[in-house]
């Protein structure tokens, strides 16, 4: 299956709701007017979109339909669907012009950041850099385990200590054992926990530390990984996470059978932070790079 055919499948739930319900409501419509307008932002709101993003997509739409003159409710889609693309920007890839660059990755446990961290080693390595994996999420035995078994999976090296020794000083170690490996690429998991944000701050801030006195020239992503599935809760843990660290992109998962995929579109416009990375499928290779015009036709099934 090619990765537009993935993201379509993937999007279908989505595209259920928000294509389907658009063409429902056009059909029942002879002329483009505001009580138009209304069920259309309704039905984004609907979609997981969330109330502002839904009135910004409204609001651009009556903007373009003024500009071009625009009579025919059937060439609704169309006009949103280049607004999203819009509203996306421009696709966004990782920065990794060092040896080594670094990517650290964020987010609350049971959102896929680990098995994210494996398919990200894995593209990595396909595509010829040589990757070492950090696990300095010590809080939890089962996530240095995970690690592992991800790190084997992907054909990558794993740097780890044991439940409770200090993340900032496993980075350490990672960032050492990179270094005489000349590894392209460091991955380091974190802790995901947001019931203290003191404490994770501190945490972060302390690892930040780290990354800047042995790599000061380095390259460095900071990833939020968010579940698709949760809807406007990834939004809400994307505008946690951003006030206690800068994030540089988002990885979005398990984006395959949710209705709530429009929360990508809202996570842009409102936090002003790129999806650089979704989540297709379960194979190891079904992270792929986030591309906004795939995403809309995705949306809109590839047919307007």
């Amino acid at each position: 299956m090619g990765f537009f055919s993935k993201i379509k499948n993937g999007l279908s739930k989505t595209r259920n709701s928000i294509s389907n319900g658009i063409s429902s409501i056009v059909k029942s419509f002879t002329k483009i007017d505001e009580d138009l307008l209304d069920e259309l932002e309704e039905i984004l709101v609907m979609s997981d979109i969330g109330v502002k993003t839904s009135s910004d997509i409204c609001e651009a739409l009556r903007r373009k339909i003024k500009e071009t003159g625009e009579t025919d409710p059937a060439n609704i889609k169309t006009m949103m669907r280049d607004i999203i693309v819009e509203m996306l920007g421009e696709d966004c890839g990782l920065t990794l012009n060092t040896t080594p660059s670094v990517i650290l990755i964020i987010g609350v446990n049971g959102v896929g950041k680990t098995t994210s961290i494996g398919k990200l080693a894995a593209g990595l390595t396909q595509s010829g850099k040589k990757v070492v994996l950090g696990a300095a999420d010590t809080f939890r035995a089962a996530a240095i385990e995970q690690l592992q078994i991800w790190g084997d999976r992907a054909g990558v090296p794993v740097i780890k200590s044991t439940q409770g020794a200090d993340p900032a000083s496993v980075v350490f170690d990672t960032i050492a054992s990179a270094k005489a490996r000349k590894a392209d690429v460091i991955i380091c998991d974190t802790a995901g926990r947001l019931h203290n944000k003191k404490d994770l701050m501190e945490e972060l801030a302390k690892i930040n530390r780290v990354i800047e006195r042995e790599l000061p020239d380095a390259s460095k992503e900071t990833l939020l990984v968010l579940d698709a599935a949760t809807g406007q809760n990834a939004v809400n843990q994307a505008r946690e996470f951003k006030n206690v660290t800068d994030i540089s992109g988002i990885i979005l998962t398990k984006l395959d059978g949710t209705a709530k995929g429009g929360i990508v579109i809202a996570i842009r416009n409102e936090l002003g932070i790129p999806v650089k990375f979704i989540g297709v499928g379960e194979g190891i290779d079904d992270l792929q790079p986030f591309n906004a015009a795939e995403f809309a036709d995705g949306i809109f099934g590839g047919e307007i």
